[in-house]
């Protein structure tokens, strides 16, 4: 056993098997290794000496580690990955990287790296885009503006942007997988062209919405106070899943400049991302007992997800919904009536296209109350469908949506009066040469005291603010503007009106020193409604008062100690994951550099293979084999 072990560590030699090196017959037996009489000697040969060599991969523990530390092919799998990754499904030929091979040329290194960057991109945009949903209606309705037709760009962009990232991430999995596999890479030319429009869309969409609609970047600022604990965890676990190939190839370069490379810049992502918790702020990580009530809910223009914005259905189904408040907009009509209406004319709400068809660009305030009347306020609702809703009413529901007119500003108050509910309006001045153009103040002034009690209106209108007061002083004063802390209090504002991305803790904490409340608006995601309420936002305005009134805590919503212990723990289990998977890789790679080249493999057949140019020396087997009773026939067999 041990001479044979000896044997097995000498280097190759064809002489001790009777055989000339030099000579001529040597040398073709050696090139036809499929000539009967080659073979039949190597037959002879492992005959022989098998019973040992199976002895011998069986009982020395060097022999099994490689036995248990060989790479197994998973071909069915690598044939997938293959053909995906490089459309070769008929052609498939392995091309696996060998110990000091880079896993792929200088063109397909730069096509994975342009495909990493693409995933990022992609990511960015996706998850940017995910979280401005908040203001979908708004972008919506700036495009119907300005394109002059109704269309929801904003899910498209959604959708659009989900598909290139889907698409994107596939094929950064298959070229893990790939690497893992040990396979080199090539990028079928079809997924390269993908690669480049999905980085163009991606970079096109970011720089257009950054210059239309820059002020979403603030509200991707905000979302990261909420989900960058989970977002820090997912970050943490993708750098664990890399761990993987990146052992793999690691260990098999030779290069140690390329080692460096690699481990520097792996490193410095991974405790990167390991100590960025200690750098995180968030304002739902609190203590137990510290989180304050609930943001009050004021309905946007009513429920308008429910029903036609700005109608006396949409403010009934916000009361039904539970809101505190209720919001709207007020213009004059030309005879004097203060009528609700956000926008400038009546195109986007009314059907004025088909009963005044040339007075469609006409502003609003210049149409007198009765032509107002005569206008359908609720059809486009159910047409346009704006927030995907309409569909989801009752038949009752949409035949009353679609029957709506529009509201005057007396039956608003009524309403809110009879329900006790608190209103805000913004007050638009009418245009020039409109009659109640220096008194439209005072018109809505008559309308509120004989309509509702003066204290449940929020008065938000700056104008003539002091004379305001002195006229109605049960009127709670509202600022749309942060001023500083004297102003406002010298101004009798009692609450402030601002974007929600304003919102900020220091703010809030300041006003509310002084007993100034702060309302913000439009708030309709769940998580933007959680920051608002663990950051002690007063109240919100809101386009969903019937989904956040469902909420009994915030979102994302957990203790300092909780937070700690979820970021340690995962932290720790990814260091021990990953420094598993480095040693195993250093372990395996060791290994294999002795294995690969004595693992000798027997079939059926008494064949053999070798997987690197080392074999067995077996020169005192042939000695052996000339003594051996058995296999002495044969032997003189082959040497005649």
């Amino acid at each position: 056993m041990v001479h044979l072990y000896w044997l097995l560590k000498q280097p190759i030699t064809v002489a001790s098997c009777g055989w000339n090196s030099g000579s001529r017959t040597s040398r073709s037996l050696l090139q036809k290794d499929r000539s009967r009489e080659g073979l039949k000697y190597v037959q002879v040969c492992v005959r022989y000496m098998a019973p040992t060599l199976s002895q011998l991969q069986l009982g020395q523990p060097r022999c099994l580690r490689c036995k248990l530390l060989q790479r197994y092919k998973h071909e069915p799998f690598v044939r997938c990955l293959t053909g995906l990754y490089s459309c070769q499904w008929r052609r498939y030929g392995r091309k696996s990287t060998q110990p000091g091979d880079c896993c792929c040329n200088k063109l397909e290194g730069a096509c994975f790296v342009l495909l990493v960057v693409a995933f990022f991109l992609t990511l960015v945009f996706l998850y940017f885009w995910g979280q401005a949903k908040n203001d979908y209606n708004d972008f919506d309705w700036f495009n119907f503006e300005n394109l002059g037709f109704w269309f929801p760009w904003s899910v498209v962009l959604l959708v659009i942007a989900a598909g290139f990232f889907i698409y994107i991430t596939v094929l950064t999995l298959l070229a893990v997988c790939l690497l893992s596999e040990g396979q080199k890479l090539y990028l079928h030319w079809s997924h390269k062209i993908g690669i480049l429009v999905s980085l163009t869309f991606s970079i096109v969409a970011t720089a257009v919405l950054s210059d239309l609609w820059g002020k979403e970047w603030t509200t991707l600022l905000l979302s990261l106070q909420v989900t960058a604990p989970f977002l820090h965890v997912g970050g943490v676990l993708l750098m664990t899943a890399l761990a993987w190939p990146v052992a793999f190839h690691l260990f098999r370069i030779n290069h140690i400049g390329r080692r460096v490379l690699i481990m520097g810049v792996y490193l410095t992502i991974l405790f990167a991302l390991y100590l960025l918790p200690l750098g995180l702020y968030s304002p739902c990580i609190k203590e137990e007992g510290t989180l304050g009530p609930a943001p009050a809910l004021i309905g946007h223009r009513g429920a308008p997800m429910l029903a036609p914005e700005n109608t006396l259905m949409s403010f009934m189904k916000a009361v039904e919904s539970g809101s505190d408040g209720l919001e709207t907009d007020v213009t004059i009509s030309f005879d004097g009536v203060p009528f609700l209406m956000h926008d400038r004319t009546l195109r986007r709400t009314t059907n004025i296209l088909e009963v005044f068809p040339d007075r469609a660009d006409t502003p609003a305030a210049m149409f007198t109350w009765a032509e107002l009347k005569s206008l359908n306020a609720g059809a486009w609702f159910l047409s346009h469908n704006p927030f995907g809703t309409a569909g989801s009413l009752g038949a009752e529901d949409q035949e009353r949506a679609g029957n709506q007119s529009i509201c005057s500003l007396q039956a608003f108050l009524q309403l809110a009066a009879q329900t006790d509910r608190l209103v805000i309006f913004d007050l638009y001045r009418p245009p020039e040469y409109h009659p109640y153009r220096d008194m439209w103040i005072h018109r809505t002034l008559e309308v509120i005291q004989s309509s509702i009690n003066s204290s449940q209106v929020l008065w938000l209108p700056s104008h003539f603010r002091d004379l305001v007061q002195l006229t109605d002083p049960d009127l709670q004063q509202t600022s749309g503007s942060r001023l500083p802390v004297e102003e406002l209090q010298s101004g009798h504002i009692v609450k402030l009106n601002l974007e929600y991305s304003n919102m900020s803790p220091e703010l809030i904490s300041e006003y509310a020193a002084v007993n100034i409340t702060t309302n913000l608006y439009v708030i309709s995601q769940p998580w933007l409604y959680s920051l608002a309420w663990c950051i002690g936002v007063q109240s919100v305005t809101t386009n969903t008062p019937q989904l956040l009134r469902t909420m009994s805590s915030p979102l994302f919503l957990m203790s300092p100690d909780e937070f700690n212990l979820m970021w340690i723990l995962i932290d720790l289990m990814s260091l021990v994951l990953i420094l598993i998977i480095f040693v195993f890789h250093w372990w395996r790679e060791r290994g294999l550099a002795f294995c690969s080249g004595s693992k000798i493999t027997l079939d059926d057949n008494c064949k053999f293979k070798t997987e690197m140019s080392g074999i067995l020396s077996i020169s005192s087997t042939t000695s052996q084999m000339e003594k051996c009773p058995t296999c002495q026939p044969e032997y003189q067999q082959v040497q005649t």
